[in-house]
Order: C-alpha cells, then structure tokens, then sequence
C-alpha cells in the first residue's frame, strides 16, 4: 500500500452460523465433523477489479473452537462462469498467510486476512475467482459452521486435497449451493476508489434470483454504476441475509449487533444502504400493542445504526420498505401452502406506511431511496404490482431488481 493506493473491499458476505440443512452432503460429515480431509471450491464474482493486488478474507466468526484451513488456492474461473468447478489453470495461485505460511489457524470469533495475492496482469471489474479450501480435520459442528447460506451460487466439495486441480471430477464431488468459511475480498486501488455497503435481507440477497446469474439488484446497480464516470471507482458489497432483522435475531444475527462487524469493520467503506424492517414488522403480533411497539423500535434502531455510520464520517442512505400486502379480494385458505406470506394484515401495513412515512420525512438520512414507490401497485399501495410480484407476494422478482436498480439515485454518491 503507497499513499496513492489504498485496500478496499470488492466483494463481501455476511457470515452466519450454518443451521442443520445447510451443512454440507453426508459424504463430508463424520459424527459431528463437517468437512473431513475435504475440498471446497467456492466461486464470487467481485465487483472492482485492480492492477495491482487482492486478498482474501476468510472467517471462523461463528466457530468457538480453532478453525484450520491447511491450503488454499485461487485461480480465475473457468469462462468467467459462477457456479464452476473448472479453474483456468494458468492463473491458479497459491495463498499465503502470515508472510508465507501455506495454512493458517483461526481462533473461534475470529478471521485471517492472505498475504497479498497477484496474477502478474490486472484483475478487471466483474470478475468471477474461484477459491479452494482444504481442511484435513474439519471443524466440529457443536461449535459452529461459519457459511452464508444464501450464496445462489454452487459450490462444490470432494474428498481429498485437490486446491490445485484444474476440474473436480472425482466420484466424491458434491454440489452444494452455500459459501462457507469465505467472507470478504479486498482489491488494492487508486485512493479514489472506495466501497458502497449494503445492509439487507433476502430481497437483497438474492431471494428470487438466477442461480449463478449474479442478477440481485446489488449486482444490477453495480453495472449501473460502473457506465457512469463519476461511481465507477466504487464497489457494492451485499451485506445482506434472508430472514434477517433489525431488532432481534433470526436466520444470522441482528443488524444492531452485527453493524461494526459486517460494515464498519471492511476496508474502504464510503457510503452505506439500509433496505431493512419488513422482517421485524411481519414476525411481530399483528395487533394495535405490538406493532407500535415493534414501530417505534424499529425507528429507534434506525437512529442507533445512523449515529453509529455517522460516527465514522460515512453517509447513510435508507431504502423504504416494500409492500407485502395480498391482492384485494384474493382469498386465503392456508398462506403457507398456498406460497403465500403470511405478513399480510392491516395492522402490519398500517406499521409499514408508518415507518415509511418517517424514513421519508425524518432528515436523520444522507438520502433516501424510495423503493417502496418503485414497486408498489398504483391503485393499491399496499402490494407489489404485478408484473413485479414473485409470487408469494412479498419478493420481488428478476423484472423487480432490475427496476430498484434503475430507479436508485446515484446521484447520491455525488452530493451526499
């Protein structure tokens, strides 16, 4: 690092503990050992490139035990492609830690930063790396699995160490669609380069999205902001996780408890998004008490997490909440076997237009980004207009990220 250039991060993924159905096949589970003498090959698709160098980031954050990782290589996916067990071979690259050594050991709540890693020729933006893991022991699970279930991307794992092969291919090879152990990835670049965090939950996730298409919206507004001069030098980290909340946890801890970890902590940091709440209001009590309650916690969390971002000198931006309200007239016998959510009630929505309302008009953010209006119905304000509803209407879908993505102001980034 020169006082010209500076890390920063390219590609992040909020760390979570792996719940029993999203540890890996049976295959690499032994007792409560997950992954024995096993290989995982993990591809991401950054989002800034760099001249220069990048390195990895790996977590242990919901381990209470050592974690080992005994090699580790990175290469360029084959094609470019997500979702690949194919590296291109010629770009493989063995990682290092700690000025060179091969494995590394991370204590329980920790991570391990790589030494700087570099392919001798720049690493360009929308990049997708693959990363191989190798633990001969595993990791006991009673300690807990540090993954990122929502990945929508396959990952593969074999038995044996096979960091270095150009194809996984032998019969042991499983698929599996969750990232483990991987967390961030930093890129070293001009110092007016910098990071745009978002703080989501499974509508920035990626819920509704391709497969390893990279289509979340995240992904949509990066490629929007990478045509236009003045935000081409910042990257989007989706810091976001299906079922998550504000106020109390759920699938992965808190926003409250997991703000300086996921966000504040990770280089390069300029500007946040806060696109949270729909999942605080629909788990609360659909009545008058709860969710008065439920709304004037969310708002009060809302100024915490502004004065904590504030209190680094970074601009906080807040999205409003989408509808999740049923169709009028549509008749619901049994929500969850009709695919439907179960949100769905007055008393939420009344909470929703409440919240919105103050996210509006408050002044305690940097800017506002009105999602709410973007995907609302025009006669019916509670629902997500057709054309835009997953089905089960409350996620959007692909036609709606692409629609939050044109719709963001990013002018934002200019005059915060």
């Amino acid at each position: 690092m020169t006082q010209t250039n500076h890390w920063v991060h390219t590609w992040a993924a909020m760390p979570m503990r792996a719940e029993a159905d999203n540890l890996p096949p049976k295959t690499f589970i032994r007792d409560t050992i997950i992954f024995p003498n096993t290989t995982i090959r993990q591809t991401v698709k950054i989002t800034l490139g760099t001249d220069n160098y990048f390195r990895l980031r790996l977590s242990n954050a919901f381990g209470t035990d050592d974690l080992t990782i005994n090699q580790v290589t990175v290469a360029l996916a084959h094609n470019i492609s997500a979702g690949s067990s194919r590296i291109e071979a010629h770009t493989l690259r063995n990682v290092t830690f700690d000025d060179g050594l091969v494995a590394t050991t991370i204590v329980g709540g920790a991570q391990a930063l790589s030494d700087p890693i570099g392919f001798g020729v720049p690493l360009p933006p929308n990049t997708v790396l693959s990363i191989s893991l190798f633990l001969k022991n595993g990791q006991d699970s009673k300690t807990g699995i540090t993954s990122h279930p929502g990945s929508r991307t396959t990952s593969f794992c074999s038995l044996g160490n096979r960091v270095s092969e150009t194809d996984l291919t032998d019969p042991s090879v499983q698929p599996v669609e969750h990232w483990f152990y991987i967390s961030g990835i930093e890129v070293l670049v001009p110092r007016d380069s910098c990071a745009f965090a978002v703080i989501g939950d499974s509508i920035t996730d990626g819920r509704c999205s391709t497969t390893d298409g990279n289509d979340r919206w995240p992904d949509l507004l990066f490629s929007r902001l990478q045509s236009n001069p003045v935000t081409a030098s910042i990257s989007v980290l989706n810091q976001a996780a299906g079922g998550n909340r504000i106020l109390a946890d759920g699938i992965g801890p808190n926003v409250l408890s997991r703000l300086d970890r996921d966000v504040l902590s990770h280089s390069g940091v300029k500007y946040v998004l806060i696109f949270e709440g729909v999942n605080d209001i629909g788990t609360a009590e659909a009545n008058e008490e709860s969710q008065l309650v439920i709304g004037d916690r969310i708002i009060a969390g809302y100024r915490q997490i502004v004065t904590r971002v504030h209190a680094r000198g970074i601009p906080i931006f807040a999205a409003t909440i989408t509808p999740f309200g049923r169709r009028k007239g549509e008749v619901v016998v049994d929500a969850e076997a009709e695919g439907l959510t179960g949100y769905s009630h007055p008393m939420r929505e009344q909470t929703r237009q409440r919240v919105n309302d103050w996210i509006r008009k408050s002044g305690v953010f940097d800017a506002i980004v009105d999602f709410d209006r973007v995907l609302r119905d025009e006669d019916d304000s509670g629902v997500l207009r057709k054309e835009f509803d997953s089905g089960d209407r409350l996620h959007p879908n692909k036609q709606a990220f692409q629609a939050l993505a044109c719709a963001f102001p990013v002018e934002a980034f200019e005059n915060p």
